[in-house]
Parts: structure tokens; sequence; C-alpha cells
């Protein structure tokens, strides 16, 4: 079974066993309508737990789960992760895509030559960059459009034409 992570659990709220979710997702409003997630520190440990109360405030989810009554037992609870099933991922628009997606894509140079594969995205202040494996060497890439020539989700390849210039 293939688990995406869709939040983080940061801290109780209230005596009832209430907890603030940091949510990482395009779609924060899938916590209104959500009824269960599996819980843990990581994929390897997760427990599912249905959601008795889900609202959204501040840009964070706020949740309440069965078994989950005090304040003691939400405790417990920070830092873990919530993650879903692939099945349960909602359709990306058309001009994005899911980190996992991107992950494992071919890099190809302004020839269209295999130079390099994505490993990672990471999330800076101006702008997400792709984090490339070329040979032993990591680089990074702006992930915009000045840099990116195509994006080709369905072939799984990237044209980066100026790739020579972060080298």
């Amino acid at each position: 079974m293939e688990l995406y992570r869709t939040g983080i659990i940061v801290k109780p709220k209230g005596l009832q066993g209430e907890v603030k979710i940091e949510v990482i997702t395009d779609f924060p409003e899938s916590f209104l309508s959500r009824k269960s997630y599996y819980v843990g520190k990581s994929i390897a440990s997760v427990t599912p737990l249905a959601v008795k109360k889900a609202t959204l405030s501040g840009g964070f989810a706020w949740l309440f789960f069965d078994g989950v009554d005090s304040v003691e037992e939400a405790e417990t609870l920070i830092g873990c992760s919530l993650f879903i099933e692939e099945t349960d991922l909602l359709p990306q628009p058309e001009s994005r895509a899911y980190l996992h997606e991107i992950i494992g894509m071919q890099v190809l140079d302004r020839q269209r030559n295999v130079v390099g594969v994505v490993t990672n995205v990471l999330a800076m202040p101006a702008h997400e960059v792709y984090e490339v494996l070329i040979g032993d060497k990591k680089i990074l890439l702006p992930a915009i459009e000045e840099f990116v020539e195509e994006f080709n989700l369905a072939e799984q390849f990237i044209v980066i034409p100026r790739f020579d210039e972060f080298l």
C-alpha cells in the first residue's frame, strides 16, 4: 500500500483531544470531508484513525479523532504525520503535479540528452527547486518558467535548456 503525507500534527488544543494540523496539500478543504487517516511517526508505524470532527482556521486543520479524548492522548500524537492512500489523492489541475510524480523524472539538456534525474523538490522562499542527481553529484535547478522549457509528466521528463549554467 502506497501512502502519501497530507499533514503533520503540531500540537493539542483544549482538553478534549483536538489536534492542530500543519496542512501539506494543495487541497486543504479535503480535511473537511475525509473520514480517516493513517497516523504515525513514519509510514512503517501508522495506525488508522477515524475523524470525528474537522475544521479549517488560520491555514491549519483542526481535528478530533475517535479514541483521542483528552489532551494527554492528543500530546502522544505530536509530530505524527497524517497519511492517505494513493486512491484518495485528488486529481491535480492541468499545470500541477504531486511530488511523487516529479521525483524520478529525467532532466534533459538543450539537445534533449539525459543529464540527470530529479531526486527531490525543495520549497524555497522565492520558488521551488528541483534537486537533480548527475552521476554522484547533486545540483539545484529553479523550477520556474525562465529555466524550464518543457515539463512532460506523461513521458516523465523536464527540459532545462540552460542546464550547463548550473554545473
